[in-house]
């Protein structure tokens, strides 16, 4: 079988892609978005009572700070979006980071650090479960995130990217992906951008399927979150 133009562009750096390229199949874009309208609303329903005990916890341990957490994340086109999750730093985390920089685990344009001081107690929880993330679905139901697809950027993270980085732009962000179940905060940043480009090239809706149940299976391990 020969490969689509897409996986031929993505196999080599020089030949970037297009968001007219990526986004040419306007019946899986259709059906994707009717199973992220779908899937974030069963999942905000079914899962509320989670929702309202981890908020409560939250707010036990730190009740002087806000349950969600908001961030500007980059989306689809470089367009910018504030994308929610529940708090699980301390307050006054973003002034902190700038002394933490140095301490940095993986390398390129993205900060992880396993031992992270400005973690609580609450959040070393929800961030190995990923339940921190769930406050997403919200953004997957306005249209700004998907269920599967790259994860989305900071502003500081995308002005160091190349040109080659910048194709992981091309396409809706997703709250799971390839480099969620192919070893997570495991993976170099580079890696993670290769991931994002094969599943680009791979879209489809059986495809994504796949990857929310192998997110699931990730997720009852979580041995690669932190």
């Amino acid at each position: 079988m020969k490969a689509s133009s897409v996986e031929q562009r993505v196999a080599t750096s020089n030949q970037l892609l297009t968001m007219d390229q990526v986004n040419a199949d306007l019946s899986y874009l259709r059906m994707k978005r009717l199973v992220d309208i779908i899937g974030s609303l069963l999942g905000l329903i079914l899962l509320s009572p989670i929702i309202l005990i981890v908020a409560i916890l939250i707010k036990i341990e730190s009740p002087k700070g806000s349950v969600f957490f908001k961030q500007v994340r980059v989306g689809k086109g470089e367009t910018t979006f504030q994308m929610y999750k529940f708090r699980s730093m301390i307050t006054d985390a973003e002034d902190r980071l700038k002394d933490l920089l140095e301490l940095n685990e993986v390398s390129g344009a993205m900060f992880k650090m396993k031992d992270d001081p400005r973690i609580t107690r609450i959040g070393k929880f929800i961030r190995k479960t990923s339940i921190d993330e769930l406050p997403q679905l919200w953004n997957v139901l306005k249209g700004e995130m998907s269920l599967v697809g790259p994860r989305p950027p900071l502003l500081r993270e995308v002005e160091e990217y190349s040109s080659y980085d910048k194709q992981r732009l091309l396409v809706t962000p997703g709250c799971t992906g390839l480099w969620q179940i192919s070893g997570r905060s495991n993976l170099s940043f580079n890696e993670m951008v290769k991931l994002d480009l094969k599943y680009i090239a791979n879209r489809s809706i059986w495809f994504d399927i796949r990857i929310i149940f192998k997110t699931a299976f990730a997720l009852i391990s979580s041995k690669d979150a932190y």
